[in-house]
Parts: C-alpha cells; sequence; structure tokens
C-alpha cells in the first residue's frame, strides 16, 4: 500500500478532487493538503513524512514543500502534475487530467 499525497495551494479544489478521484482505489492510501497557511487542510511535517508519493499540482507548490518541508522529504518522490488554478472541485476536465497524469506513476 502506497501512500499518496495531492498538494495544491488552499487544498479546496485540486488536491480535494485528485484525493476523492484516487481514494477509490485498494493499492494507495490517498490525502491532500495545501501549501497556504490558511488552507483547508494546511500541509505538515507529518503528511510529508507519511508520503511515499507526492504529487503537486504547480512547480511553485515543489518549491514551497522542498524549503519548508526538507526535513521531513526523506523518501517520497515529488511528482509535478502542471496542472493550473482553472478548474472547479470535481470538474470533469480536471478529474481527465488527473486520472491521465498520476496514474502512469502509480502503475
Amino acid at each position: 500500500m502506497k501512500n499518496v499525497l495531492f498538494v495544491c495551494s488552499q487544498n479546496r479544489l485540486r488536491s480535494p478532487t485528485a484525493e476523492q478521484v484516487f481514494s477509490g482505489r485498494r493499492d494507495i492510501e490517498a490525502a491532500s493538503a495545501g501549501t497556504n497557511h490558511d488552507a483547508d487542510n494546511p500541509l505538515t511535517h507529518e503528511l510529508v513524512a507519511w508520503a511515499d508519493i507526492i504529487f503537486v499540482m504547480e512547480k511553485a507548490h515543489r518549491a514551497k514543500l522542498q524549503k519548508a518541508f526538507k526535513a521531513s522529504l526523506k523518501k517520497a518522490r515529488v511528482i509535478c502534475l502542471d496542472i493550473p488554478d482553472n478548474y472547479e472541485f470535481m470538474d470533469p476536465e480536471l478529474v481527465q487530467l488527473l486520472e491521465a497524469r498520476v496514474s502512469k506513476h502509480l502503475g
């Protein structure tokens, strides 16, 4: 079982959509968080340390993650999905993008 963390800025649209889309898989445990201090579920050292794979939506999220959580990033692979903040929660186009870009890394 792999622990998979999805990260965006506010944890309101993209990363919660990804968590919901992939939480049905039996081979992963999915969670989501945001890099901003006022995110619905802010990123923590515990979440970063828990994750085997961290999917960030943008390069800026990877930079924030690596700067603020360097000590906790021992084992996780960080993958940038390059998905801009142009989608609503569970937007069918967002779901399709996530399935296409994430699935190839999960096998």
